[in-house]
């Protein structure tokens, strides 16, 4: 797309409201450009809609309007939780009319150098903890996209001697054409949201739109571990600065196995630490791995390894994951609602040494979630299952041969299902267990979000 100010006097569409629709509806709006506002939820459901009109701002909610998208339309910004199937953006496509994300409209406001965080799982913890270390380390952090303040709102208010640090989703991603962050992060890669990009090609694909037009100026840090980010180093351009848990690397940064510590290689055959394993603030193997990224893209801001270290030994988590939220009876309530997926899931239960008790369950997005199998094996003693994939969940407690296995099957509304999965769960733990909500499913089955999700299951922890 070109610059947000030569829209001056065309129409630019936005689908969807919510905080990104407002800002860029506003954005564009202040740029001169005839906008118009379609969100297909109810007007009672929409209340942004009236700050927008009273700015003169075109909204029409309920439905998409037929005429919304046609030849005089110069562009569309969609919502990214918004599928490419539906009328208008097919329309567009049809017409060949450009279709953005969010991203794409910030990044053409932005003066600060950008860092791009994505991946299938870390993405939030990452994103914190490269925000904290660049505070700590002096430099000025601007925290925006998926958390923080929307993108288009946070761009057009950094200087150049500002930071934005974005976490970005696939579904931001692919509505992209010239973003170009000067530090992009991959960490991993894992089928998830097939529903939404039919095909893992896709998914990938979009995924790998962060690094497409970097240059060599720029620097790209991959999951060294990950054999799908592996398969995307042919098309790089910028330098690359992998990390690792498992690997020695000539120049990155890694988890040394001879001492536990987290270290920095420079390429020049000096290996220096950053600090212990142990000595960090959260637990889990997949923080580590949070904790290496975040270092090697604080490293390539400038940052010096003292105050990564200090980041990371005070870092106590992000809410929702794998947050503590209390201990009762000897039993120690943790709260994983961020894990939508099955490799989330497994990797937050890895995270203890201790029995656990499990619940989980959530949307149904087709899979058998066998992948969980070895790990229920191996780790958990207790199942509480609730939402659309319960039955599916239970199959694969059942052939684990884990004997304590609860499904919640009726309840009056989102609420009371989490409140009698916390009951369950609690009759199902003992001194010196876990009970640890990790879904591995997303939320949207029964609740609005993950966050609620979460909040619920914190509420009726502390109601026990």
């Amino acid at each position: 797309m070109r610059h947000p100010r030569d829209y001056r006097g065309l129409e630019v569409v936005i689908l969807g409201l919510a905080r990104s629709g407002v800002a860029a509806a506003k954005l564009f709006h202040q740029m001169g450009a005839i906008v118009q506002v379609n969100d297909k939820k109810d007007r009672f459901a929409c209340p942004e809609a009236d700050e927008l009109e009273a700015l003169g701002i075109s909204v029409v909610c309920g439905h998409h309007p037929d005429t919304l998208v046609h030849p005089g339309v110069a562009l569309v910004v969609k919502n990214p939780g918004i599928p490419y199937s539906v009328g208008p953006i097919q329309k567009a496509e049809e017409l060949g009319i450009e279709v953005v994300t969010e991203v794409e409209v910030a990044y053409h406001f932005s003066h600060a150098p950008i860092i791009g965080i994505t991946g299938s799982n870390g993405k939030t913890t990452t994103t914190t903890l490269i925000g904290l270390m660049l505070a700590e380390g002096g430099l000025s952090p601007v925290v925006a996209g998926n958390i923080g303040r929307a993108l288009t709102e946070a761009a057009p208010e950094v200087t150049e001697s500002d930071w934005l640090v974005v976490e970005l989703s696939s579904f931001q991603l692919k509505g992209t054409s010239a973003f170009r962050p000067r530090i992009a992060l991959l960490l991993n890669l894992y089928e998830t949201h097939l529903d939404y990009h039919g095909t893992m090609e896709d998914y990938i694909h979009s995924k790998a739109k962060l690094f497409a037009n970097q240059t060599e100026d720029d620097t790209a840090i991959l999951n060294w571990d990950d054999a799908v980010c592996r398969e995307l180093l042919p098309s790089l351009r910028a330098k690359l600065l992998p990390f690792s848990m498992k690997e020695t690397l000539p120049h990155g940064v890694y988890l040394n196995a001879e001492n536990d510590a987290l270290v920095y290689a420079d390429g020049l055959g000096h290996v220096h630490t950053i600090m212990h394993a142990k000595e960090m603030g959260i637990p889990g193997s997949y923080n580590i791995e949070n904790a290496l990224a975040a270092a090697a893209a604080a490293i390539t801001a400038g940052v010096k390894l003292d105050s990564i270290a200090a980041v990371l030994k005070q870092f106590r988590g992000v809410e929702h994951r794998l947050e503590f939220v209390r201990e009762l009876h000897g039993v120690t309530y943790y709260n994983n609602s961020k894990a939508t997926n099955p490799a989330a899931s497994v990797k937050s239960i890895e995270a203890f040494e201790q029995g656990i008790v499990l619940i989980a369950g959530g949307l149904d997005r087709g899979s058998d979630y066998m992948e969980l199998l070895p790990t229920f094996r191996e780790r958990i003693k207790g199942v509480v299952t609730l939402g659309q994939t319960r039955e599916k969940i239970n199959r694969v407690a059942e052939l684990a041969g884990i004997s304590k296995v609860k499904t919640v099957d009726t309840a009056k509304d989102a609420a009371d299902a989490v409140s009698q999965a916390v009951r369950l769960a609690a009759e199902l733990s003992e001194p010196g267990d876990i009970v640890l909500l990790s879904p591995a499913c997303a939320s949207w089955d029964m609740f609005p979000s993950y966050e609620d999700r979460g909040r619920m299951f914190k509420e009726s922890v502390h109601n026990l």
